[in-house]
């Protein structure tokens, strides 16, 4: 019960978290500059800079019948942290209002302004909950297309930059889909770059060294595959192991002082569930 608690509390508190950084970007970085965002928060500027209408009350009304939508496809849990994603966005773009001021440099403006839009969403979304919006049409893309979440958030939030574009003119249209891009990437590596792995293939008369010391070295494990070699025709185990990508180095140096002419094939892997890595429950 108590670290179901903690877990509720540590969701929670990336949410609130990730809002604020995301809020304080788009007040400090967006609105100053005149520059648009994807998704319900883009729709919400636009009014803004046409009517005044405030960022923070437009941005509740339009989310809630994508709420409602959600709540139906997307389960209770999700809606609850949606919903309390969407109060302390609103909250911390009321908060923050006013705090920046225009650059003269605005595609710096667009950078960072992606990069903290990115870090804020990406957060939320890390801690399982959502900002509303087109967040969960996104989510729902995601669960159903197979698409990333980052990936679905750009090709939705590029509709809203088109309207935005036909409002007020390419260079505003530019320079936002700069920052959408920035924030789309940064949203999938925070997301996934936490599970980013490695995996090591490696061809070498000492497997059984290499072996020893991963087991005891690096404290993972490994697998032997079979294969044969096209141009000999002899059989050759190939080890495989799974590592972090913080322990790729310490491997590399290992095997260059146990076997100097191993044949080493490194590739990257999205995402590792099992043991030694990320709990298959939590996915």
């Amino acid at each position: 019960m108590i670290n179901k608690r903690n877990k509720y509390f540590k969701e929670f508190f990336m949410i609130t978290l990730g809002s604020a950084i995301y809020a304080f970007g788009i007040n400090y970085f967006y609105v100053p500059n005149e520059l648009a965002e994807g998704g319900v928060t883009g729709v919400s500027l636009i009014l803004h800079y046409l009517f005044k209408f405030p960022i923070s009350i437009t941005y509740i009304i339009i989310n809630i019948p994508l709420v409602i939508v959600g709540w139906k496809m997307l389960g209770r849990e999700f809606i609850v942290k949606t919903i309390y994603g969407i109060a302390v966005v609103a909250f911390f773009i009321k908060l923050t209002s006013g705090m920046g001021s225009h650059m003269e440099d605005i595609l710096l403006g667009s950078l960072f302004g992606g990069l903290l839009s990115g870090l804020g969403l990406g957060t939320v979304f890390l801690a399982g909950g959502s900002t509303g919006g087109v967040d969960i049409i996104a989510r729902i893309m995601t669960k159903y297309r197979g698409i990333s979440v980052g990936k679905a958030l750009l090709i939705i939030d590029l509709v809203v930059l088109c309207m935005a574009g036909f409002l007020f003119g390419k260079i505003m249209f530019m320079y936002t889909v700069v920052a959408v891009y920035v924030a789309s990437q940064i949203i999938d590596f925070v997301e996934e770059g936490k599970h980013v792995a490695k995996g090591v293939m490696v061809i070498s008369e000492k497997n059984d060294d290499i072996k020893e010391f991963i087991i005891n070295e690096m404290e993972r494990s490994a697998t032997f595959l079979n294969a044969t070699g096209a141009y000999t025709g002899e059989n050759k185990p190939v080890l495989y192991c799974v590592m972090s990508k913080y322990e790729i180095f310490k491997f590399k140096r290992e095997i260059r002082e146990l076997d100097p002419r191993a044949f080493v094939i490194v590739s990257d892997v999205v995402e590792v569930l099992g043991e030694g890595f990320r709990n298959i429950k939590e996915d």
